[in-house]
């Protein structure tokens, strides 16, 4: 598979739930209340699994809690979705964020390779 990420992604081990999807043009998908585990974290996107199977180009409101007090409110728009035997794993691309993040998930790397 050709590598198509822009950013190195960090293994993460979160969990969250989607309970609302919506598109650029007002369509909302209410009540999906889909459990999802967030699997690695970038930059520029994360990448979790579910057994939902969730609409490609929707987004969701996302609070990533990365270490200790460090948390992050995005928006994120989901680009792919790979079947495997049991579920689903997906890729998404945060499209809206606070400037901080940058900071954010440089912290959370480097606690990362300190640990290794």
């Amino acid at each position: 598979m050709i590598e198509m990420r822009r950013e190195k992604r960090w293994p993460a081990k979160l969990e969250l739930e989607i309970t609302t999807l919506f598109k650029q043009d007002n369509v909302r998908v209410e009540n999906i209340n889909a459990p999802i585990e967030v699997i690695d974290v970038s930059k520029a996107g994360i990448g979790f699994r579910t057994k939902s199977t969730l609409p490609i180009g929707y987004y969701f409101n996302a609070r990533l809690v990365l270490s200790g007090t460090d948390a992050l409110n995005c928006v994120v728009r989901i680009i792919r979705q790979q079947k495997r035997e049991d579920d689903f794993v997906y890729g998404c691309e945060i499209v809206g964020t606070a400037s901080i993040m940058d900071y954010v998930i440089n912290d959370y790397a480097a606690s990362l390779e300190n640990k290794i």
